[in-house]
């Protein structure tokens, strides 16, 4: 069984580049990734909210949220 990933992001350069290096990098037979757009898909904001992050891009990986790079705040979004 899979743990799950969930990746944040506001579709910037800075977050595709963060998609792409670091959620492609995780171990598909460890993690099931979840790439969740939320500057087209606001309905998820407060779900990123609770589940800790401030800022995108981040990825939520075991119930922690990691912060890559503070490109915007959910504030903005």
């Amino acid at each position: 069984m899979t743990a799950k990933a969930v990746f944040y992001h506001a579709g910037c350069p800075v977050c595709l580049t963060a998609e792409k290096m670091l959620a492609g990098a995780l171990d598909p037979q460890r993690y099931t990734v979840e790439i969740v757009h939320l500057g087209t898909d606001k309905s998820r904001l407060a779900e990123a909210r609770n589940a800790g992050v401030v800022s995108v891009p981040a990825l939520v990986l075991d119930s922690v949220p990691l912060h890559i790079n503070f490109e915007a705040s959910l504030a903005d979004l």
